[in-house]
C-alpha cells in the first residue's frame, strides 16, 4: 500500500477538525512484520484540559499522559480496564493536551492476520464486521500496544496515510463509553458504515 503519510500540519489544527478529516484516512501497521491496514470510519475528539472526559482534564500531567502533551501527529496509546489498548492521534500544538481517539476501521489489508489476533484466546472465530469495530478491537487486530506510545505517526511500524479524499457523509453523535461530558457532540462516523462500533448511526 504505497500512500503518502499525513503531514504533521494535518494534525496541527483544531481537534474537532482533525477528528472529521481523519475519516477515510488509512492506518497501516507493520507490527511483528505483518502488514495490516484499515480505513478510519469512526473517531472521537478529546479537546483539551477543559474537557472533563480528556485524560488531561484540569491540566493533569502524569507519566501515563506524557505523550498526550507531545507534538501533533504523535501516537498516544493508553491501557484501559486492565486489558485493552486504545490509539489516539495527538493534535493542535505541542504542550497542549488534545487528541483524537480512533474508534473503528474498515479492514483493508492483512485480514487473515487480524482474524488470528482477534480470535486468539477466544476459542473460535470473530466476525469480520467485529474485527476493528471499537478502539480496543482495532488495536488488537493491528497489533498496537503501549510499545508504540509516543511514536510519530508518519514513519515506522505504525503510520496514518492518505486515503479517500472525496467529501464523505458524516454522522455526529455524543461520545460513548465515558461518564463525563456525555452530551458533547464529538463523535464522528462515516454515515451508515457497517464497520462502525455500536451506535454507528447519527445525525448529519
Amino acid at each position: 500500500m504505497r500512500r503518502s503519510p499525513l503531514a504533521l500540519s494535518f494534525y496541527a489544527r483544531p481537534t474537532v477538525e482533525v477528528a472529521r478529516r481523519l475519516l477515510g484516512q488509512i492506518i497501516v501497521s507493520d507490527v511483528g512484520g505483518r502488514r495490516t491496514a484499515g480505513r478510519i470510519v469512526e473517531t472521537e475528539a478529546y479537546v483539551g484540559p477543559h474537557d472533563p472526559a480528556c485524560h488531561a482534564w484540569g491540566g493533569r500531567r502524569t507519566p501515563r499522559t506524557e505523550a498526550l502533551y507531545g507534538p501533533p501527529g504523535t501516537a498516544y496509546v493508553y491501557f484501559t480496564y486492565g486489558m485493552h489498548w486504545c490509539l489516539n492521534a495527538v493534535t493542535e500544538a505541542a504542550g497542549y493536551p488534545a487528541a483524537v481517539l480512533i474508534r473503528a476501521l474498515e479492514p483493508l489489508d492483512g485480514v487473515d492476520t487480524m482474524r488470528r489476533r482477534r480470535a486468539r484466546g477466544r476459542g473460535g472465530k470473530v466476525a469480520d464486521s467485529d474485527l476493528c469495530a471499537g478502539p480496543a478491537r482495532l488495536c488488537e487486530a493491528l497489533g498496537i500496544t503501549g510499545r508504540l506510545n509516543g511514536i510519530p505517526l508518519q514513519r515506522g511500524a505504525l503510520r496514518v496515510v492518505r486515503g479517500d479524499r472525496r467529501r464523505l457523509p458524516v454522522a455526529v453523535t455524543p461520545r460513548i463509553g465515558i461518564t463525563a461530558a456525555v452530551d458533547w457532540p464529538l463523535r464522528f462516523v462515516l454515515l451508515d458504515s457497517p464497520w462502525a462500533s455500536r451506535g454507528g448511526r447519527g445525525r448529519r
